[in-house]
């Protein structure tokens, strides 16, 4: 019997995305897989559709001021692009990547449907910046509503998110976290300073510089170091002048997802205070705090609900009262090194429990779903 045929769409280098690399380590074993997406090919697949560099998602504004909806997404040049490359691709299930993935997914008319895999809650993403509120926000809320009805199954990244998407467009929404996979670590001994880390993507409105500037009164018993991808180049400038001043603050090009938990293993505890500037922060569920856990690191986070969730119910962290810079350094200061080796220790015992294994097999009774005709 040859085995389903499903094809992995997202608009991203699929070769450095953890989540979508998730997805294809899965489901390369029971399915033949073709990925479409920026960059090289991912291990295992059957066939990759390789994106045209620099070649992205616009939005034309004039299309969004008339409202022209449909015809903003599809005079995307990237949409335009990967519908050229996907033309006579033949698909049981297509697996699509985001919002933006998702008309093109069903546009190619699968056999048998599509799931959607939502990162985010997009009709609310920037929704701190009023322009963008205004002009794009009802333009993802007009995907979502023509959409996501069509899908077969959704996912997305946390609770919070799923039940906004349920309430709000009426499709039900099964969450797949963002876990890593598990790896094989021993926790480290504390350092002194302690070392704490926070890796990630580099964007002002994550507030990096807050964790920066909570190093200045703790010099001599903590160190921070940085590694960050470069998507704001400017504030990444500013962020490395202000390490150079503070001197127990180093910031670091990124290293290989492949690589990053045991990069990461040798420090004490992974930092994420996030402001909830939007909906999507204020319910965010990172991949890095499960990375961190991996790394057999303690956790430090802000009051982001399910960021305390985690961290409360593995017993591997600490939360601050607030998000400004003296509400890290309070909950800073309020650790021993006994109390950081214990953390770590934590994160030791819980992370097969905290690992993506178990998370992964839900996408794949998704699909399965989808896939029971042929069965």
């Amino acid at each position: 019997m040859p085995r389903p045929r499903m094809l992995i769409l997202s608009f991203s280098p699929i070769s450095t995305d953890a989540r979508v690399l998730k997805q294809v380590k899965y489901f390369v074993e029971h399915y033949d897989v073709t990925t479409c997406g920026y960059g090289p090919a991912p291990d295992g697949v059957e066939r990759h559709l390789e994106m045209p560099a620099g070649v992205p998602n616009k939005l034309d504004g004039r299309l969004i001021t008339a409202r022209a909806y449909r015809a903003v997404y599809w005079r995307q040049a990237a949409v335009s692009a990967a519908r050229e490359l996907l033309r006579g691709t033949e698909a049981d299930v297509v697996l699509a990547n985001d919002l933006d993935a998702l008309p093109l997914a069903l546009s190619l008319r699968p056999r048998l449907g599509v799931h959607a895999d939502l990162h985010e809650y997009f009709p609310r993403l920037h929704e701190e910046n009023e322009k963008w509120r205004r002009r794009i926000g009802p333009y993802m809320s007009w995907l979502c509503r023509r959409y996501l009805p069509r899908a077969a199954s959704v996912s997305t990244v946390s609770g919070g998110l799923a039940r906004e998407y349920e309430r709000e467009f009426g499709v039900p929404v099964q969450v797949v976290t963002n876990a890593a996979p598990y790896a094989e670590l021993e926790p480290t001994p504390v350092a002194d300073p302690v070392r704490p880390v926070h890796s990630g993507a580099c964007l002002r409105s994550r507030n990096i510089h807050l964790m920066v500037e909570a190093m200045a009164p703790l010099a001599g018993r903590y160190t921070l170091d940085l590694y960050l991808t470069p998507n704001h180049p400017d504030y990444l400038a500013e962020l490395r002048a202000r390490a150079a001043e503070l001197g127990n603050v180093v910031v670091h090009d990124p290293v290989p997802y492949r690589d990053l938990v045991t990069t990461l293993n040798d420090f004490d505890l992974g930092v994420f205070v996030l402001p909830p500037v939007s909906f999507s922060y204020a319910h965010a569920l990172p991949n890095k705090v499960y990375d961190f856990a991996q790394a057999r690191l303690g956790i430090v986070v802000g009051p982001s609900p399910e960021m305390v969730d985690l961290v409360e119910t593995a017993r591997n962290g600490v939360v601050t009262a607030g998000f400004a810079v003296e509400d890290l350094v309070t909950a800073l200061e309020g650790l021993t090194p006994a109390r950081v080796a214990e953390l770590k220790r934590e994160s030791h015992t819980h992370a097969h429990a905290l690992s993506a294994e178990a998370e992964v097999e839900k996408w794949g009774r998704a699909v399965a779903r989808i896939l029971e005709p042929v069965a």
